[in-house]
């Protein structure tokens, strides 16, 4: 059975953009998915990148012309400029873990919840409230906010080691069992084509 492991991060549009798809491929092929949540921020640091407000004018004028591009073409609400972005996704992300940890739930959905919250919702994901309502929303129980949070940072952390150690260097990032590294959303096609063995 074929297996991905996803490096992402809560506070990527271009994590929001890729939806589900991920998801839908890897159902399609019978495919298992871990999901590994990550500091991106410090992620481009460690990999030779640079955060999205550190960028040269027009290298910032182009994303936000690419992700308006983006949104459009898959029909999916953006809003360029959210309330509450940047903000800290440890909480998020450490509820993914806990999630992931438990079972029981959609995993998929509560990732591409908490995306969304961020890029169409204008909500905070760093309060517990939020992070409280999207687990329940998912199938998971709420309380998965409070335990495990120890676990949760030490997993954070150690996704991050593992992304720069497996050449992950932005999100959202997918390495198949057979070491294929796929980097963005638009590259979801060719993960699906990969598993299918033709390319």
């Amino acid at each position: 059975m074929a297996h991905i492991d996803y490096f992402f991060s809560t506070l990527s549009p271009y994590a929001y953009l890729a939806g589900i798809r991920m998801e839908e491929v890897a159902a399609k092929h019978r495919a298992t998915i871990t999901y590994k949540p990550l500091d991106v921020v410090t992620l481009f640091g460690r990999t030779g990148g640079t955060p999205p407000k550190d960028r040269h004018p027009s290298r910032q004028e182009l994303r936000a012309q690419e992700l308006t591009r983006q949104a459009k073409k898959l029909g999916m609400p953006l809003n360029l400029q959210p309330a509450f972005w940047p903000t800290n996704g440890a909480p998020s992300s450490y509820a993914i873990i806990a999630a992931q940890n438990a079972g029981g739930g959609d995993l998929g959905k509560l990732v591409h919840g908490f995306l969304s919250a961020v890029w169409a919702e204008e909500k905070d994901i760093s309060q517990d409230d939020v992070v409280r309502a999207m687990l329940t929303d998912a199938g998971f129980d709420a309380a998965l906010a409070d335990s495990g949070l120890l676990t949760g940072a030490e997993t954070y952390a150690a996704n991050l080691e593992e992304a720069v150690s497996r050449g992950v260097f932005g999100a959202p990032f997918y390495i198949t069992d057979s070491g294929q590294r796929f980097w963005g959303q638009d590259r979801i096609g060719d993960l699906d084509l990969h598993l299918s063995g033709d390319l």
